[in-house]
């Protein structure tokens, strides 16, 4: 068994895995445009001869984190064969992506998840979810008017980029989106668009959406301000006479909008939705941004990762006054019987989730997610700025 990059003449036997594994067909036309779009050196697969018997894709992203940007490597597509199945083949798949976003310095990593128990085994762990709306048309906020003007069918990938890049960045998790990812996955033909405009003319909204049998499906909402939001409800709202309802998804977990309506009854879903893994703790670490507390925290935390040894072990974190942090590692070998006092314990699922921001210090400590002195969960809780995490995407 080899795992290696496919081929670009590999193509329709990775299609013709995920077709099989993911229980989809796509049309000549559909094919050839996969086929050109098709990237062999972001595939990986494990191969008995010339036989493609598992694949995944391992996409070279980038994220928002507090405002930053940080390199991550999302996994797409992985599959298996029927009869190659329970042999450990996406185990070693995963193993083997890990070293390589190690390598290119992803820090991290996002997938979405057939089943979040399984993923969970390797290290990745729920880092965020999204609310899901169904709004009857009468129910709707009510139309006000505002500055400014709104329209229809804009295409403009700089002009929405502007306005998604403000909102996107005022959460943890989501996509830096570039021209490409617009093209091909956003500025889908079947869905239409509609932005607002401020007084000046600068971009400040916008919507993806479209109608069919008399419902507004709204897969994107971002707004820079709340006349903005305002703006676009209203735009939908005029819609009254075509829809009896809107289904608004990958609405923020915090969204407050049925406080907002006079009868905040409507139907409401929260969906878990991606997982996240730190690749490589000590260089995420050293690029996140704690919190400015004026005074150096430090604490020795023992971290534990079975697919990912080089974040496994004894860890001092550093902290400085200006929250510049640094992981250094606590060689072991001569303390008795290798075991050392540390302030915490805990998994690098839980270091994810925590430094994400989809769940706090205290609720980990709680549920026995991170064990330890009380004092050291809150001083790691002081240094942790606090974010709503979200993504709007999909791969």
């Amino acid at each position: 068994m080899e795992i290696r990059q496919l081929r670009s003449e590999e193509f329709e036997a990775a299609i013709g895995l995920s077709q099989y594994a993911f229980q989809f067909t796509m049309s000549p036309e559909d094919l050839e445009k996969s086929k050109k779009r098709f990237k062999p050196e972001q595939a990986w697969g494990i191969f008995d001869g010339l036989d493609l018997n598992a694949k995944l894709t391992l996409l070279p992203l980038q994220v928002y984190i507090h405002g930053q940007v940080f390199k991550m490597g999302g996994i797409a597509g992985v599959a298996t064969w029927p009869e190659k199945r329970r042999g450990g083949m996406v185990s070693r798949l995963l193993t083997h992506a890990l070293k390589e976003m190690k390598s290119a310095g992803q820090s991290l990593s996002f997938l979405h998840p057939f089943s979040f128990a399984f993923y969970r085994k390797f290290g990745w762990e729920t880092y965020t979810e999204y609310k899901k709306y169904v709004i009857p048309i009468d129910k709707f906020p009510a139309k006000l008017k505002t500055e400014g003007i709104v329209k229809r069918d804009i295409k403009d990938i700089s002009e929405l980029n502007q306005v998604y890049q403000a909102y996107a960045s005022c959460y943890n998790g989501t996509l830096v989106r570039d021209k490409e990812w617009w093209q091909e996955r956003i500025l889908n033909e079947n869905y239409r668009t509609v932005v607002y405009y401020s007084e000046a003319g600068t971009p400040q909204g916008y919507a993806l959406y479209k109608i069919e049998d008399k419902q507004l499906n709204c897969d994107e909402m971002v707004y820079e301000n709340e006349t903005a939001r305002r703006a676009l409800w209203t735009y939908f709202a005029n819609h009254d006479s075509m829809i009896t309802q809107g289904k608004f998804i990958y609405v923020p977990a915090d969204d407050n909008l049925p406080f907002l309506l006079d009868d905040p009854r409507v139907q409401q879903e929260t969906v878990p939705y991606f997982m996240g893994r730190i690749v490589d703790a000590a260089a995420f670490v050293e690029k996140y941004p704690f919190e400015a507390i004026g005074e150096e925290t430090r604490l020795t935390l023992n971290l534990s990762d079975r697919y990912a040894p080089w974040n496994e072990g004894v860890w001092t974190l550093t902290i400085n006054a200006e929250g510049r942090g640094y992981l250094e590692s606590v060689d072991t070998s001569n303390s008795s019987e290798n075991v050392i006092a540390t302030d915490l314990s805990l998994g690098i699922q839980s270091l994810t989730t925590l430094m994400l921001g989809y769940q706090l210090a205290d609720d980990l400590y709680k549920w026995g997610r991170i064990d330890g002195r009380g004092e050291s969960v809150s001083a790691l809780k002081r240094v942790i700025p606090v974010k709503q995490t979200l993504l709007l995407d999909f791969f």
